[in-house]
């Protein structure tokens, strides 16, 4: 399969001839990309990284080194997947059937992680299928996740709980009266029904 000239695999990645690779996407060392994975324009995959059958990446994203992303995950445009980072697929994980022979493929249904728009995963999290990661949520270092986290929501701990709330600059808000700021971009937020929504600049 040809690809683009922008897209960078090194020699070391093995990267299936039936996965889609983005322009400008970079695949770095010992990184597997499987079968009927698709990455979007501008991904980067970190070495030992693996990007499991038939998972999807929107554009820019980033997968860090030594991360699995197991099929069926899919991953939203903008989307940061640290570190070690996994997202699991077998709910019930066993390596034998209950009469003691070796599950197969067929043994079991794999289900995935979903992580919307500009998300962030902290290194070594682990998010524990089927969950989904709402749109610019931040999963810190170490969380277990084993819940849906809300859109903008922080959350931290084993199992992870939410502690905050972050803005699109993925630093934590601030509460100012009766509405959340941005430190950074000055965008304000409120709490509707426990969901954060985006307000006006400050």
């Amino acid at each position: 399969m040809s690809r683009d000239p922008s897209v960078r695999v090194v020699d070391s990645a093995d990267v299936s001839d039936a996965a889609s690779v983005g322009a400008g996407s970079s695949v770095w060392h010992l990184a597997q990309v499987r079968e009927d994975a698709v990455l979007g324009e501008n991904c980067v995959i970190g070495r030992g990284a693996y990007i499991g059958t038939g998972v999807t990446l929107g554009d820019n994203c980033k997968v860090q080194n030594y991360a699995l992303v197991y099929e069926p995950a899919r991953l939203a445009d903008g989307v940061f997947i640290g570190p070690a980072v996994v997202l699991t697929n077998d709910t019930y994980p066993r390596a034998v059937n209950p009469d003691g022979s070796l599950k197969s493929a067929h043994d079991w249904e794999p289900v995935g992680v979903t992580v919307r728009e500009g998300a962030s995963v902290g290194a070594r999290a682990v998010c524990v299928a089927p969950v989904t990661i709402g749109a610019w949520a931040t999963v810190a270092a170490g969380a277990v996740v084993t819940k849906d986290v809300p859109d903008f929501a922080l959350v931290a701990g084993v199992p992870a709980k939410r502690i905050g709330w972050v803005g699109k600059a993925g630093v934590r808000l601030v509460e100012d009266e009766s509405s959340w700021l941005c430190p950074v971009t000055g965008e304000r937020f409120a709490v509707v029904d426990g969901v954060l929504v985006e307000g006006s600049r400050a």
